[in-house]
């Protein structure tokens, strides 16, 4: 079989409207795919950044799957919410990025978008919080009804990602 190792790390998120920002994640793969280790769903902690408006996580991934084919290569999916004082946590934005399919170091700049409700619920979310969320978040990734929504462009989430790649060659992939 061969096998794919992804070594790295949710660097940090910037760009966003606050800061005190955390990070959920996953990683979702076709069904040729197996986890032989790691944890492939994750939650960073708080940052609060004291100066900029760059939270760094520092958060480690480290995945080893095996296959016998291409399809369904890993996508790592993510959720950026926010903070406030009071504890209250709020969407800040969805977004996915495809696992890089050559060995070697890389760094993976993933930008994430939300869901705008409605005029009213804009409005509310101003004064009240929270704010629209997906009901099924394997939305982030399918694509299928995606581009029905009304969506608003948030931040980018940065990562380091290291790839080993072993046993391609015998099934006919060349890196």
């Amino acid at each position: 079989m061969a096998e794919l190792h992804v070594i790295g790390q949710i660097v940090g998120a910037s760009g966003f409207p606050q800061s005190s920002l955390f990070c959920k994640w996953g990683v979702h793969t076709g069904g040729a795919w197996r986890l032989l280790s790691g944890l492939k769903e994750g939650q960073t902690q708080v940052d609060l950044p004291q100066t900029g408006d760059m939270a760094y996580w520092s958060h480690p991934i480290d995945l080893h799957y095996s296959t016998k084919g291409l399809q369904g290569w890993p996508k790592l999916h993510l959720q950026v919410w926010h903070q406030d004082s009071f504890g209250r946590c709020q969407l800040y934005g969805y977004g996915y990025c495809h696992i890089p399919s050559s060995p070697g170091h890389h760094h993976v700049r993933c930008v994430t978008w939300r869901p705008l409700g409605s005029w009213q619920e804009q409005l509310a979310q101003i004064f009240v919080g929270g704010g629209p969320q997906l009901r099924t978040p394997d939305l982030i990734y399918s694509g299928a009804d995606r581009y029905r929504l009304h969506t608003e462009a948030m931040g980018t989430v940065e990562l380091e990602l290291g790839i080993i790649m072993r046993h391609f060659d015998k099934y006919g992939v060349e890196y």
